[in-house]
């Protein structure tokens, strides 16, 4: 979690850096305040949405490996399961990377690492390579997974706090676009090159990672005034809300990244003649993670209105209605009922997403009436969701993999995934929204 400590008039600043940061005045907003946060937010999007593309870019890069490749259905699973994993992983220490080295320099840095994964992946993936070779060049692709906590703790030092959901959710929304636009690149190559140049998926990435790091450079700041607050994160972790929220995120945005690597295979595995060739494939699988990102803040304003926990509680519920429908058109062998029932999952979830991470601060203001304590807590909260809740991916592609290995159908996954929904959905309930002394009130 990071904090902006608010200090006195400073005289100038030293490079990039910015010593008199004020967000909450009103007089230095206007004047001086918000040209500067729109600028970073403008760039930090950017950033955030290139490493979003390369952290989904297997999702796109498992369509073009065909027999030659030697590389059986499980073994593509793998391959989108451990950038998901590295990237859930790395949440976390990037989101205190930005008070220690600044928003500016470290999206400069967390930028430029992106050339890794796109230039492996441009330069060495062709038939012939080694399986444990597409693996490690795979997990590299993790470190997009990142760049999402770093973004959101920089640009939520930038903003007072009024304007503080409004600037994370159009920051969220549009780096969660990246997973939607590899994949649109991804049908783009294989339309007009075909599914023999892989190569070029990861080459159209690396002119835009450069020009996301020299836009960092030459359009971003630093704040002098943002500090870690490690015992925030202490603190949460000592609190039963922290796992329950974690767990929400896990069916939330866990569901939704998952998807979002799994969705081309298993169209290509469940509905194999209809989607004999990978082109077909690619034609539907960005249509779930675009639709997905728009909603998100959809969930927001819902929840804003009508209380973050109903929303949530009915999206669950409405999830696990979704994933039925999937089971039952994958039993009957129903292609039209199946991506209606899949694009309504990636849309629920995608509404999830925001009604779940405005539970988190109403939750704070109901346990403590001091506002500065409730918004040390909610960062940190936020912080750890965001990395608790990626691990759900993970979960989402390993469910797929055995399913298709235990029964040669995804029908396994899919009646886990009901029963899991269904647990989120009674939890919700039961601890945000049942009659009890022990409610919150407001959440």
């Amino acid at each position: 979690m990071t904090t902006v400590e608010q200090r006195p008039p400073a005289t100038g600043t030293d490079g990039r850096w910015i010593a008199d940061w004020r967000p909450d005045d009103p007089e230095f907003w206007a004047g001086t305040g918000a040209g500067i946060a729109r600028r970073n937010l403008v760039f930090s999007i950017f950033s955030e949405h290139i490493g979003f593309s390369v952290w989904s870019l297997w999702s796109v890069l498992v369509l073009f490996l065909g027999p030659e490749y030697h590389v059986d259905p499980a073994g593509k699973f793998v391959l989108t399961t451990v950038p998901t994993a590295l990237g859930a992983v790395l949440r976390l220490p990037y989101t205190f990377a930005v008070a220690r080295f600044g928003g500016r320099n470290w999206t400069m840095v967390s930028a430029a690492l992106l050339l890794v994964p796109a230039l492996l992946a441009a330069v060495l993936i062709r038939p012939g390579v080694s399986y444990g070779t597409l693996l490690a060049i795979s997990a590299v692709a993790g470190v997009g997974g990142g760049n999402f906590a770093s973004s959101m703790a920089n640009i939520n030092a930038f903003f007072p706090q009024r304007l503080k959901g409004w600037a994370l959710g159009v920051n969220a929304g549009g780096g969660n676009l990246g997973v939607a636009a590899v994949q649109l690149v991804g049908l783009a190559v294989l339309a007009l090159a075909g599914a023999g140049h892989p190569r070029l998926v990861a080459g159209v990435y690396v002119p835009l990672i450069v020009l996301a790091a020299l836009g960092a450079a030459f359009g971003m700041d630093n704040l002098t005034g943002v500090r870690n607050d490690r015992r925030a994160m202490r603190d949460v972790a000592g609190d039963a809300h922290t796992w329950i929220v974690s767990l929400l995120y896990v069916g939330s945005f866990g569901s939704f990244i998952g998807f979002g690597f799994a969705f081309g295979q298993v169209l290509q595995v469940q509905f194999a003649t209809d989607f004999d060739t990978p082109v077909k494939a690619a034609y539907l699988t960005f249509l779930g993670p675009l639709l997905g990102s728009l909603v998100r803040p959809v969930g927001g304003w819902a929840a804003d209105r009508l209380g973050g926990a109903r929303i949530t509680f009915a999206g669950f519920v409405a999830m696990a209605l979704g994933a039925a429908v999937v089971l039952l058109a994958s039993a009957r062998g129903s292609l039209p009922l199946f991506i209606a029932g899949f694009v309504a999952l990636f849309v629920l979830s995608g509404i999830g997403n925001g009604s779940t991470y405005k539970m988190i601060p109403a939750i704070f203001r109901a346990k403590t009436p001091v506002e500065a304590e409730a918004r040390r807590l909610s960062g940190a909260l936020i912080g750890l969701a965001g990395a608790i809740g990626a691990l759900g991916g993970v979960l989402v592609n390993l469910a797929f993999r055995q399913s298709f290995l235990a029964y040669g159908s995804g029908d396994g996954a899919y009646a886990a995934f009901i029963a899991f929904y269904t647990l989120c959905a009674a939890v919700t309930w039961a601890v945000y929204l049942r009659d009890s002394p022990r409610r919150l009130p407001g959440v």
